[in-house]
């Protein structure tokens, strides 16, 4: 089941306006995707222990929550917070095996195309469509002109003014 980021924030929204059936909805939700999040990081074991104190972080810092932004990269960067508190407490105590745990470079591809795919929804659709096609998918110029129905060196200025625009976009949050 895929988790939708924006039925969960406009659910986090009603959540802090008191709905209650939303913010179950949320804590559900919640913890299917950090169950998935910590079995690639954690060895089974510890895995329930840590969804629930991950679970008991998202309720005492829900204020902190702007129901503006994604909940997912919210969601993750307190999931995150407690791996890592996790990672301290399993090397404190000697219990740390680098073959039970993944490496950091297995971080969420889910929390990155969201990431992405939110900063390419403020770009109009011709830039947005150019950057995927050369930058993410890896056409070439030649090749996602053919897709976008748009000559070279229109692809090649929309990539140009996109990523020009996304770099404000990242540098201004």
């Amino acid at each position: 089941m895929k988790i939708d980021d924006d039925i969960l924030r406009r659910s986090m929204a009603g959540a802090l306006e008191g709905d209650r059936p939303s913010y179950a909805f949320v804590l559900d939700q919640s913890r299917t995707w950090l169950l998935a999040y910590y079995r690639r990081r954690v060895p089974p074991p510890m895995i329930e222990d840590l969804v629930q104190e991950t679970l008991m972080s998202v309720h005492s810092k829900r204020q902190s929550y702007d129901p503006s932004r994604p909940y997912l990269p919210w969601l993750a960067a307190i999931a995150r917070y407690r791996w890592v508190d996790a990672l301290r407490r399993m090397r404190d105590t000697d219990e740390l095996h680098l073959e039970d745990v993944a490496s950091e470079e297995d971080d969420s591809p889910v929390v990155a195309r969201l990431s992405i795919g939110r900063l390419l929804s403020h770009l109009p659709a011709r830039q947005a469509n150019a950057i995927v096609l050369t930058r993410i998918e890896g056409h070439s110029v030649a090749e996602a002109a053919r897709i976008c129905g748009q000559s070279e060196n229109l692809v090649k200025v929309n990539v140009h003014r996109g990523l020009r625009k996304l770099a404000a976009l990242v540098e201004s949050e």
